[in-house]
């Protein structure tokens, strides 16, 4: 099984991810630590990334999941996963489930300003909204509001992933 929490910033992919990892008995995967540390520089001084940015970490996102899935070991990884072909990249590398965490953006430009250890500032929300691309219908995945309490997020992925994945 390998499950990728995706959306903009501010969705709580982090703690969605490892209580929903845990949930599910699959090993955690922070996609954020993937990052080249260029991309890092750039998202701090509050440039966008582009997609040439992003082949090299998504590639190295899908090696991880390959080998994984080569020994046998389910995953839940975070990645923003903002478009069909960054997806496809994940997908390629094994059957994936996407969680695709969503709430509407003064919400998570809420969440943005209390944050403290983020390397994404406010400002780039707006571009990410404007590059995110709704799961297809032909796409393995759910969306799931991150507007309530933490613990019902996790219920409503949790039970998203066991009734509609199928690897």
């Amino acid at each position: 099984m390998h499950v990728v929490v995706m959306g903009v910033t501010a969705t709580g992919k982090t703690t969605i991810g490892e209580r929903l990892a845990e949930e599910l008995g699959c090993e955690f995967i922070e996609g954020d630590s993937l990052h080249p540390r260029r991309n890092i520089e750039k998202m701090e001084s509050g440039i966008p990334l582009t997609d040439e940015d992003r082949w090299p970490w998504l590639q190295a996102i899908a090696e991880l999941v390959a080998v994984r899935d080569f020994e046998g070991v389910s995953t839940v990884v975070t990645c923003s996963a903002l478009r069909r072909s960054y997806r496809d990249v994940l997908r390629d590398a094994a059957p994936t489930f996407f969680v695709h965490l969503h709430a509407p953006f003064d919400v998570l430009q809420g969440r943005m300003r209390l944050r403290t250890k983020h390397f994404m500032p406010t400002t780039l929300l707006q571009s990410q909204f404007d590059t995110l691309e709704d799961l297809g219908d032909d796409e393995s995945g759910a969306v799931v509001d991150v507007s309530p309490a933490v613990d019902e997020v996790v219920e409503e992925a949790v039970n998203e992933v066991r009734v509609h994945y199928t690897p």
